[in-house]
């Protein structure tokens, strides 16, 4: 199903809410609710949204890697472990 054809007005929503979330989470496609003709909301089910959530985190992180590396504030795998296994030798003593 397209996007496109997922639009329903409100009044929609109001009278057909069971239905609208049967349809989001059997068919897993977002609703686009629309209030005087205008995009308000977008109705998904839940996994559809933490799915979307974890991604963003994904992207985030990366996103973070590449400026760290771009800014030289990286350490060889080598290093890394050097210096967790300095960390580790001193909560032992």
């Amino acid at each position: 199903m397209k996007l496109s054809e997922s639009v329903k007005p409100i009044s929609y929503l109001k009278s057909h809410t069971a239905e609208a979330l049967r349809a989001v989470t059997e068919g897993r496609q977002p609703i686009v609710i629309t209030q005087r003709g205008e995009a308000k909301a977008v109705l998904q089910d839940i996994a559809a949204y933490e799915q979307i959530q974890e991604s963003l985190a994904l992207l985030k992180m990366l996103a973070q890697s590449s400026k760290s590396l771009a800014e030289g504030r990286s350490k060889t795998v080598e290093q890394a472990f050097s210096d967790v296994r300095r960390r580790i030798g001193k909560r032992a003593e």
